[in-house]
């Protein structure tokens, strides 16, 4: 199992993000999102659940580039964000806040999806334990959903010649591009997962958060349709074909690139964590934890038969 002082820590740092950054919720929510992976593998070795720790140790320890190390004049150092706040009185009414905050700009993929990830992941914390349920805590979490509101799609890299461009400013292929159409959770869950089976290394593509936010961002969705918030789910459901779109349009730069990278082990497994390959690029300190949580909520929430099993054989793709 994973400590429950990180579901709490978690929390905090969401809250507190705002003051420094919208990317800053990458924090809290890795943690939050490494209690609920233990919570849902209560039989996790012991191997997997220290690696886990150990990530979360490092993000709360000022490791994450999406901390001070990208704000250099934050008002607020990366461990201070998960300190706890004065003691409130809870009231779960609070928790619609955050869905209100989220309606503002779900309509369009923003920072590829982490309005939605943000929100959703706080959501699913707060709705199963509503004693965090406080003004302070669901106040800020709040305002950081609405630092989104006026986010861009996120960028994609298109080569030496073009470099990165924002999605707003990209004009994708008029008529059936190849993107599978969906209106619903399943559907939607059934093309990410489509699409982590598909995964190869010589194909290599950069920007949109990658396959790994496609992901996280489908589950997220799924979980405020569970958790309470179905009227969102349209919207949010169209917003992240577009974010879709966007990532299956990327060139592959697999000349420039070379090979997409992966791991040898899934994550979910001991040998990941102790054969001394631990890969760390820019994020994925943060990502890990928070990927292996999308993919079980992602597959929880769809009928996704044997298209599971294959996808969990290649998660190690995304690691």
């Amino acid at each position: 199992m994973i400590n429950f002082d990180y579901l709490s820590k978690g929390l905090n740092g969401l809250a507190r993000a705002h003051e420094m950054s919208s990317m800053a919720g990458h924090l809290g929510a890795s943690l939050v999102a490494g209690y609920f992976v233990g919570e849902r593998h209560p039989d996790l070795d012991p191997e997997v659940c220290e690696g886990i720790e150990s990530d979360l140790d490092q993000v709360m320890a000022g490791g994450s580039v999406f901390g001070t190390r990208m704000r250099k004049n934050a008002k607020i150092m990366d461990s201070e964000l998960f300190a706890a706040f004065p003691k409130e009185k809870a009231d779960e009414s609070l928790i619609d806040g955050i869905a209100e905050a989220l309606e503002k700009n779900i309509k369009e993929p923003r920072e590829s999806g982490h309005n939605v990830i943000f929100a959703s992941i706080a959501i699913r914390a707060l709705k199963e334990h509503p004693d965090f349920a406080t003004p302070s805590i669901t106040g800020g979490i709040r305002k950081l959903i609405g630092l989104f509101d006026n986010a861009h799609p996120g960028s994609g890299y298109y080569g030496k010649a073009k470099g990165r461009i924002y999605g707003n400013k990209i004009t994708l292929p008029e008529g059936n591009d190849g993107t599978p159409h969906y209106t619903d959770v399943a559907g939607m869950g059934g093309a990410v997962m489509d699409e982590i089976i598909k995964l190869d290394p010589k194909v290599h593509t950069q920007g949109y958060g990658g396959l790994v936010h496609v992901n996280n961002h489908a589950a997220a969705i799924a979980d405020l349709a569970l958790y309470g918030y179905p009227e969102l789910v349209p919207d949010a459901i169209a917003s992240h074909h577009r974010h879709l779109q966007l990532w299956r349009n990327l060139p592959n730069l697999v000349d420039e690139l070379g090979p997409m990278p992966f791991a040898e082990f899934s994550p979910f497994s001991a040998a990941y964590w102790t054969s001394g390959k631990i890969p760390y690029d820019r994020a994925l300190l943060t990502h890990r934890v928070k990927t292996m949580f999308g993919f079980d909520e992602l597959a929880e929430a769809i009928d996704a038969g044997p298209r599971e099993k294959e996808a969990y054989e290649k998660l190690r793709y995304l690691m």
